[in-house]
């Protein structure tokens, strides 16, 4: 999967290198784990497997490392190791470069409800305003070690492939291989057209292919270059921060990154016990608890509303019936007109939220940049919530008209840069 592009607090995409016009990708530090493994009921009637469980758990070893030192001191246990879903999250110290990072984390975050200290909630802040840099994920097949078959959309984002690794080239000899620069490259896989169709997949249907996503994020108070991850198999989690993200952008005038208010408001990641519907063998629908990931955001809603440099109360309640239309599915494009059934403050009432996008799409066009490429962008950058939030708009007209008054010429290549670095970044 190609890396995404990370734009951190209205940043620029990477700048092309010998190493390619690839963008750069978030570096990660540490790894927070979603669940457990325990013993499969075999291994536990092991007495050597329960004694190496135990003395890894309490040395703080990772679930591989103890699988691994069980599968070599009883070979015929392939699989001695099983996830469980718990209420907490993982925090070992072989899991990060620094294992005094995970100790840290504990002291700050963890709690005890009744079964020991565990790392049920803790506060994130995401680098990067796309919640597709954040949240990146794909459909994946795995072999002994290395991924066979990934998803990836095209660069329209219509269409999805299904990828493998090209064969490695020989020379002209066919006896040698040639050395690759930059590593193996990837073409779209033979079967089935070259689609990623999951219901006509074999390694799909045979779950030897599934969803897999990570958050990256920054924990508040734990000092580190690099962000931590939390992987994730749950679309529902997924699903659900998406739309967490979306909202949030919307209000903030596209941002998810950094702090969410000037109380210095945090995401924060929990689990919530869900009854989560599949289908079973025999095709029939069952719900079965489980614990999932969720994204909380406890923020002021009223107070992201307001414009910072000081808006009326008119201007207020605009934004709060256009974030009612959001949170319910319903809003219009910025682009439609208000109706007269909208009453008096329809979005062309916005007086003190000038610009409007009519005068930032003219603006555009006045500059040779066509309307559409231009709110392609923009919703890139800022997220499609920039159209409809005046300070949204602003930021907008701020790097549209003052940043580039003198190089018209140098934005429209910045567009289309950005544009063409963003196509498949997607999957």
């Amino acid at each position: 999967m190609t890396h995404p592009i990370i734009n951190i607090n209205g940043g620029h995409a990477a700048p092309p290198t010998v190493l390619g016009q690839g963008p750069a990708h978030i570096s990660t530090g540490g790894k927070i784990r979603a669940g457990i493994k325990v013993l499969t009921n075999k291994a536990a009637g092991q007495p050597k497997a329960r004694e190496l469980y135990q003395k890894g758990v309490a040395a703080g070893q990772s679930f591989d490392q103890i699988e691994r030192a069980i599968t070599e001191a009883l070979p015929q246990l392939k699989t001695p190791l099983v996830p469980r879903n718990v209420a907490w999250f993982t925090v070992r110290g072989q899991d990060f470069p620094n294992p005094e990072i995970a100790q840290q984390i504990l002291d700050a975050y963890a709690e005890d409800r009744g079964e020991g200290s565990r790392l049920y909630r803790f506060p994130v802040v995401f680098p990067s305003d796309h919640w597709r840099t954040v949240m990146p994920h794909e459909l994946a097949s795995w072999g002994a070690s290395e991924k066979r078959f990934w998803s990836e959309y095209s660069s329209d984002g219509r269409v999805r492939h299904c990828m493998t690794h090209a064969p490695v080239p020989l020379d002209n000899t066919g006896r040698r291989t040639i050395r690759i620069f930059g590593g193996r490259k990837a073409m779209v896989r033979e079967a089935n057209g070259g689609l990623c169709d999951p219901e006509n997949c074999v390694e799909y249907q045979q779950r030897q292919c599934n969803l897999s996503g990570r958050f990256l994020f920054f924990i508040p108070g734990i000092r580190s270059i690099s962000a931590f991850e939390l992987h994730t198999n749950s679309f529902y989690a997924m699903n659900a921060a998406i739309q967490k993200f979306e909202t949030i952008g919307f209000l903030r005038g596209g941002r998810i990154s950094g702090f969410l208010d000037r109380q210095r408001t945090t995401f924060f990641l929990t689990k919530k016990l869900m009854e989560v519907a599949h289908i079973d063998e025999s095709g029939k629908a069952v719900r079965v608890p489980q614990w999932i990931i969720e994204l909380e955001a406890p923020v002021d809603v009223t107070a992201l509303l307001r414009e910072r440099e000081g808006e009326g109360d008119d201007a207020a309640i605009v934004q709060a019936q256009l974030a009612t239309q959001v949170l319910e599915g319903t809003a219009r494009t910025a682009a439609e007109p208000a109706s007269a059934g909208d009453g008096a403050l329809g979005v062309s009432a916005l007086r003190e939220g000038e610009p409007s996008l009519e005068l930032l799409l003219a603006q555009a066009q006045a500059r040779s940049i066509d309307p559409a490429r231009y709110q392609a962008y923009a919703d890139r950058r800022w997220g499609s919530g920039w159209k409809l939030n005046p300070h949204g708009r602003r930021r907008a007209w701020d790097e549209l008209v003052e940043r580039y008054r003198n190089d018209p010429q140098g934005y429209r290549d910045k567009i289309d840069s950005e544009l063409a670095q963003s196509e498949g970044s997607d999957s």
